[in-house]
């Protein structure tokens, strides 16, 4: 193992070393940096920047602690030591300090005899730690001590604490450690790192050198260095992001063809003029248009489309795949659940009415002579729209002329799943990507970067916004009293318990159990119970029940979230309602407010509720916008937790950038990283060598740029 200074020529590919030649780490130690916090080589290393900073150059009084205090520091000299016995074979050793000004005491519960063979009274040390209160006196538990001779405060700055784990820990590894190993590898590279970005975009920004900035981000002096090192790392993690986006996007513009459908024919024509089942609203007409313009273009489409629930996406991707059976093409929507994907082609069929056009449906209960007879009709080219789950991209489902396919709520669907639809066809058809979780404007540009987007947000004429209530679960009287009164009324309500996986059992449990409650309160109603456990036929049955109104309350889990359509609903109740996401909240509120009837939505919770979820239901409460929603989700949770991010891989990705909080730096990688495209979109000018070359070594390591489609 060697142990001197790097040189130069090391330079090229040091930061590729592994860890384990750093002294100091070897392979145990190896083993659980790369196990537990993903650190395999010296670039890993210096990527794992602290989560926070103590100032080590203020120095406290004795009399000036308080027991709140985070880590301080006070110059103090031990005056004694004392032992303490605390039973079997176990001790516990004092130091007694004074600064002039005050008594505190240093307390180890182990390793007695290193301290008292390193520790000396009567000389002065710097001690470093969490002062707490004991005894009446201020004490520190196994501080950092330095002998105050060796330590010039002025210079130590501001000090970097990492987060560790539990393996860590176990293994004698600290923040301390992790600091320790960083400052050694800093000092002993010393030549500059070799930089990711070129002058002249560092020149213009004002950026610090990609040398400059590790150094300041992980041994800051003053808060300026940090800020200046912090300015500098994410906009580079933010700006190869979308230059990875946007040169996908380029080169799948350049190299895809798409087919060209230019014809407006009779299947679309008399479903707009003698179908429609209503006007369309501005932003549907809109859309429409940008579909049309795209799949006209010649280029094939990508397209996010973007809506609220109940803000008509269907009936828009039902005119679109219209255009392609006027053109001589099939066209598909892939659902994620199979009661969605019922729901969409009982949707489908009534919009079509007597028209004619073959409309089928391919899920995994779908079997024996009917899935053959799909399955051959298919391939001959009889079926025009299929409606389908992730049965539709088996290798055994063939289509004649696939040309646009339809991918609701996709953030359910990996980006491998999709991809497969493109070998259905000769070329990739047409791609229409439709969510109703409104993703906010950060976000989509790094999720979805790569897609033009179009936004539905104009609700259909007649909704009327759902009014949303919070109640604790003490009011439950007046809460069955409300639902009475809107059952008698004409109305039908869902009521909804949580499910989630870590505790399956037991909120299976009690939605059981809250059933039979539920049908003890309400005896004079019929009650539908839908769970995920349930058997596909059972819960089609309990569906068309309530569907029909042969029931007044549906009991349930969150699989009524998406593709229920029950315009006589109007009471949503989400037992629970801490347990839920802002984003689980609002779509579950959008099974409401889908008719004429003014709608409501009960939000019941315990009354011990903490900061953050009070927040999520006072936001709920105030508005029905879901992109509002969506905005105060990203930031009270961060992309990590939103749906959809772990499909890209991008939440996990970035070290050091927030999405929900860089917005504005968001904004301006994404406008540098188009012009780098705009002014070499071929990725072969000399003078952009460097970033299509570090941009290369990105996708060739562990980042999960491929994932971003």
């Amino acid at each position: 193992m060697r142990n001197q200074v790097l040189k130069t020529t090391d330079m090229i590919n040091i930061l590729d070393q592994d860890i384990q030649f750093l002294p100091g780490v070897g392979p145990h130690r190896k083993a659980i940096l790369a196990k537990d916090l993903g650190i395999k080589t010296y670039k890993d290393l210096l990527e794992y920047y602290p989560y926070k900073y103590v100032d080590r150059s203020r120095v406290y009084r004795i009399a000036d602690l308080q027991g709140d205090m985070p880590f301080v520091q006070v110059k103090a000299r031990i005056l004694s030591f004392e032992t303490f016995e605390m039973g079997f074979r176990r001790t516990r050793l004092v130091a007694h300090v004074s600064d002039g000004t005050g008594v505190a005491d240093i307390v180890w519960f182990s390793g007695a005899k290193y301290i008292l063979s390193t520790y000396k009274t009567g000389i002065d040390y710097i001690i470093f730690g969490r002062p707490t209160v004991f005894n009446r006196r201020y004490q520190f538990a196994h501080p950092d001590i330095d002998p105050a001779s060796e330590l010039q405060l002025s210079e130590m700055g501001l000090q970097p604490y990492y987060i560790t784990s539990e393996g860590m820990k176990k293994a004698g590894m600290t923040s301390h450690s992790v600091e320790k190993l960083i400052r050694r590898l800093m000092d002993n590279i010393k030549e500059p790192l070799k930089e990711t970005l070129p002058l002249f975009l560092t020149k213009r920004l004002n950026l610090c050198s990609r040398d400059e900035a590790f150094r300041k981000i992980h041994f800051p002096k003053c808060s300026n260095d940090m800020t200046v090192a912090r300015y500098r790392l994410k906009f580079e993690e933010l700006f190869y992001v979308q230059l990875n986006i946007l040169r996908y996007a380029n080169d799948r513009r350049n190299k895809y063809r798409g087919y060209v459908f230019s014809k407006v024919g009779s299947a679309f024509n008399d479903f707009y003029f003698h179908h429609l089942p209503f006007a369309l609203t501005g932003a549907q007409k809109r859309v429409v248009k940008e579909i049309r313009h795209d799949m006209g273009s010649g280029r094939q489409m990508n397209r996010l489309l973007q809506g609220d629930v109940g803000s008509g996406k269907t009936l828009v991707a039902l005119m679109c795949m219209l255009l392609a059976v006027d053109n001589g093409y099939q066209a598909c929507i892939m659902a994620p659940t199979e009661i969605l994907a019922e729901q969409h082609l009982a949707t489908i069929r009534d919009f079509l009415g007597d028209m004619d056009v073959r409309v089928e449906l391919l899920t995994g209960m779908v079997k024996g002579k009917q899935r053959r007879t799909v399955l051959q009709d298919l391939i001959a080219g009889k079926v025009n729209i299929l409606v389908g789950t992730h049965a539709v991209i088996e290798d055994t489902v063939q289509f004649a002329r696939l040309g646009f396919v339809v991918v609701d709520e996709q953030h359910r669907f990996g980006v491998a799943q999709r991809a497969r639809l493109w070998s259905k066809s000769d070329n990739p058809p047409h791609v229409l990507v439709m969510t109703a979780t409104p993703i906010p404007r950060t976000l989509a540009m790094t999720i979805y970067g790569d897609l033009d987007v179009s936004i539905i947000d104009e609700l259909p004429p007649g909704r009327k916004p759902v009014v949303t209530v919070h109640k604790y679960d003490n009011e439950q009287t007046s809460l069955y009293n409300f639902i009475r009164l809107q059952i008698r009324q004409g109305r039908q309500a869902y009521i909804v318990f949580p499910l989630i996986k870590e505790s399956e059992k037991i909120d299976l449990k009690n939605l059981e159990e809250g059933y039979e409650q539920l049908r003890e309160a309400f005896p004079e109603y019929h009650l539908s119970k839908v769970h995920g456990k349930m058997k596909a036929a059972e819960k089609e049955e309990q569906m068309r029940r309530f569907v029909a109104g042969e029931t007044q309350i549906l009991v349930a889990t969150t699989v009524i979230e998406v593709g229920v359509n029950v315009p006589n609903a109007s009471i949503m109740v989400i037992l629970n309602a801490e347990r839920f996401g802002l984003s689980q909240l609002h779509q579950l509120r959008g099974r409401v407010g889908r008719g004429a009837d003014q709608s409501y939505c009960m939000l019941v919770s315990k009354r011990q509720l903490s900061e953050e979820t009070r927040k999520r239901i006072d936001i709920m409460c105030d508005t029905n916008d879901g992109f509002r929603i969506a905005e105060a989700d990203l930031k009270l949770r961060g992309p990590g937790d939103l749906e959809g991010t772990q499909q890209s891989g991008m939440a996990f990705d970035l070290k050091i950038a927030n999405i929900a909080r860089d917005g504005q730096l968001v904004q301006l990688a994404r406008e540098e990283a188009q012009k780098i495209v705009d002014a070499d979109p071929a990725c072969q000018l000399h003078e952009y060598a460097m970033l299509w070359q570090h941009l290369k070594q990105l996708r060739d390591g562990n980042v999960n740029w491929g994932a971003i489609s």
